[in-house]
């Protein structure tokens, strides 16, 4: 039995215990220095922190979390306070009056002094952000950047005027006269740099200062000249000089089909540094205005923060003083709640000696009289759940037993329905138990059978401790089975139980075995006599036909009884052969050749049969005994000759195949001839003695299923389609 769980910690009344009074000062502590750290930083925001600074907003996150520690122990007692509600636990409508009195009395006060403090912030950011102070930012930057594109137009006035020239003085492009010239008006017009960029982008009639020669690989890369090949146009940059800042322009000539015009002048020292801080001033203050939505949102967002943080204080405290008042009343619901839901190891606790008192000791002995009761309950239900175990076990059991033993077993209960159906019994029956059970026999039994049934049953009733047993042939699937049946009552639960047995192999055994002992002992008493009974024939024709009146006659006595004593020889020696069969060797080899070796033989001694052999995939190598097996072959092959007797268009086909999913190898002998008449052929033809052929002797088939049987094969027979039939020999691989 299970250890008698310990008792539940006492739930006290009206005075909290220990622990209790330390959670409810952890609480209160981290109130209070929520409450202070929330103050405190946001002072520390507002005066010491810019408003882009990573640990402004860090701060404010630190802020935000803080709230959201009051806001969870708001939270917590909210949602317990709802719960309760919905509970309709006693006292909790006290304490919501006492948390919306905290409220109401906070709220007022609080909302006031958020608003007026909202519209000093707003009043205070919009001085902050004036237009003037961007509006002359964008001047200067407009003047930096129109002082530069004047320098660009002067390159490119430059230019044309040299292009004109050149066109004018009809100066060869590229040539000595035209480096003459372009260095002229390079000094003429003070440039850096004048040169000629031929339709492959090279440089030619190059003249460039020492400063202009330095700097130019750098501003040939930086202004991406190849995409002119694509887009002949005027293109023009601005790069900072060691000491002056450049400006340099390329013109194409005739659409950039005869070359480029390269121009490069100098401006003065630092330019567009400058430029490019003013640029990064007005961007600055662009973002910063950005920012002035975002700083008074982050204002408000403080002022909202401290607004709340006093409102959830007071609903905090609300509910401190509303669980101290109404904590006896709570604590009999809750009681009564546990003992509900089954807890009964619990007690109350309470100091108070007044009628409160007394309330909760009836109370604890009321819990203690429910778990001694509830105890004796358990000790019952565990004697039955063990028994119901023991039970399950044994069924389970029972059940792997049914499940796989060779018999079938098949039950009827008291309502002569069936209740039970092993797997060996779908075996042998070849059926699916689901068809059966919960049926009574009269729902899919032959009337026969049903019969017999009932007379079992009404014996049984009369002799309950009898038992029935009776050997029955069964057709099943269009074959014969022999099943040893045996039937007895079942005393205590009523209804029978069959159990049965396939014996049909049995049989067949027993019957091969008797067969057997039957050839040896025909052909030990035969066998000797018949030699003297042949020299004897023999001998008289030799020593008295010429004597005898009638010769004709007398000779043809003679030769039948010799014929006839050859044919009873051939009969003792098969006999012979299936008594005692010789020990099957095995070893390993390959299984193709002898079939090639056995078809070759029989066309050539059967020229008007068509003989086919199909040997699908490779065949891996076999444990065989080669004689045997060429025995089996030569039989199963005699046979088919003997069947296609007399046939229009007699054909043979053996097939050779591995399945390796089976890891077996199927050999299959179909022939077009006469084949099987009835279902019984196919079920007797093993048989000893059994055969159609004039002549016959019925053993040769016999013996090719115990050669068969020694390797661990099977043979089966089926007929062909359209006629015919196929002999199926399976081998393991």
């Amino acid at each position: 039995m299970p250890e008698k769980p310990p008792p539940a910690e006492p739930i006290r009344v009206s005075v909290p215990d220990s622990n209790q009074r330390k959670r409810q000062q952890r609480e209160l502590y981290l109130a209070l220095f929520g409450f202070i750290a929330v103050v405190v930083l946001a002072w520390v925001q507002l005066n010491f922190l810019q408003v882009d600074s990573y640990v402004f907003f860090a701060l404010y996150n630190l802020n935000f979390i803080l709230l959201l520690v009051v806001l969870l122990l708001v939270a917590r007692n909210v949602v317990k306070l709802v719960l309760e509600r919905r509970r309709k636990v006693i006292g909790v409508r006290l304490r919501t009056r006492l948390v919306l009195a905290f409220v109401s009395l906070s709220l007022v006060p609080t909302v006031l002094l958020f608003v007026i403090s909202l519209i000093f912030v707003r009043t205070s950011v919009d001085y902050w952000f004036q237009g003037q102070v961007e509006k002359s930012l964008e001047q200067a930057l407009n003047v930096g950047q129109s002082f530069y594109s004047s320098a660009q137009d002067r390159l490119e006035q430059r230019g044309s005027f040299l292009l004109y020239q050149i066109r004018d003085r009809q100066m060869a492009w590229g040539g000595r006269n035209m480096n003459a010239f372009l260095d002229e008006k390079r000094l003429e017009y003070n440039l850096g740099l004048v040169g000629v960029l031929s339709t492959q982008l090279r440089e030619q009639n190059w003249n460039a200062d020492e400063d202009w020669a330095k700097v130019w690989p750098e501003l040939r890369s930086e202004m991406n000249l190849e995409s002119l090949l694509e887009n002949p146009r005027i293109l023009s940059a601005i790069h900072p000089g060691p000491e002056f800042d450049l400006v340099v322009g390329i013109l194409p000539v005739d659409d950039g089909r005869t070359g480029y015009l390269v121009l490069g002048d100098s401006l003065g020292e630092g330019l567009l540094f400058k430029l490019r801080q003013i640029v990064r001033g007005v961007d600055e203050y662009k973002k910063l205005q950005t920012l002035k939505y975002p700083l008074k949102v982050t204002l408000y967002l403080v002022l909202g923060l401290i607004t709340l943080l006093i409102i959830l204080a007071a609903i905090w405290f609300g509910f401190r003083l509303a669980k101290e008042l109404s904590a006896p009343v709570h604590a009999l619901a809750l009681g009564t709640q546990r003992i509900s839901e089954g807890d009964l190891a619990f007690r109350l606790h309470d100091d108070a000696k007044d009628e409160l008192g007394m309330l909760v000791q009836s109370f604890n002995h009321m819990v203690q009289d429910l778990e001694a009761n509830r105890a004796k309950l358990t000790k019952a239900n565990l004697r039955l759940e063990e028994q119901n175990q023991e039970l399950e076990t044994r069924g389970r059991y029972m059940e792997a037993v049914l499940d796989n033993i060779t018999s079938g077993v098949v039950s009827i209960g008291a309502d002569g329905r069936v209740t039970t159906v092993n797997k060996a019994a779908e075996a042998i029956l070849n059926f699916d138990s689901r068809q059966i059970l919960g049926k009574t026999p009269n729902q899919f039994l032959h009337q026969d059978y049903l019969v017999m049934l009932q007379g079992v049953a009404k014996h049984l009733q009369t002799h309950p401790q009898a038992k029935w047993q009776r050997q029955l042939d069964l057709r099943v699937d269009k074959r014969e089975i022999k099943l040893l049946v045996n039937i007895v009552h079942l005393q205590d639960q009523g209804g029978i139980i069959a159990v049965f047995e396939d014996v049909t192999e049995l049989e067949k055994m027993h019957r091969l075995a008797a067969w057997k002992d039957v050839a040896r002992r025909i052909a030990h008493e035969i066998k000797n006599p018949l030699t003297p009974i042949k020299l004897s024939a023999q001998r008289l024709e030799r020593k008295f036909s010429s004597q005898v009146d009638d010769r004709t006659v007398f000779s043809q006595c003679t030769r039948i009884i010799t014929r006839q004593v050859e044919h009873l020889q051939r009969m003792v020696q098969e006999f012979s052969s299936f008594a005692k069969l010789p020990e099957v060797r095995l070893a390993e080899g390959e299984l193709e050749p002898d079939l090639e070796e056995i078809v070759d033989m029989f066309r050539t001694s059967h020229v008007g049969i068509q003989w086919h052999l199909e040997i699908a995939t490779p065949i891996p190598p076999l444990k065989f005994d080669p004689e045997a097996l060429r025995r089996v072959w030569i039989n199963l092959m005699t046979n088919a000759v003997e069947a296609l007797d007399e046939q229009p268009h007699p054909e043979v086909v053996i097939q050779a195949a591995y399945l390796p999913e089976n890891q077996t190898v199927v050999v299959k002998f179909a022939d077009n001839g006469l084949g099987l008449n009835q279902v019984e052929d196919i079920q007797s033809i093993f048989e000893p003695y059994f055969s159609r052929k004039k002549g016959g002797t019925g053993l040769g088939l016999t013996i090719a299923k115990s050669i068969v049987g020694e390797h661990r094969g099977t043979i089966l027979v089926r007929k062909n389609k359209p006629v015919g039939c196929v002999f199926e020999v399976v081998l393991p691989a």
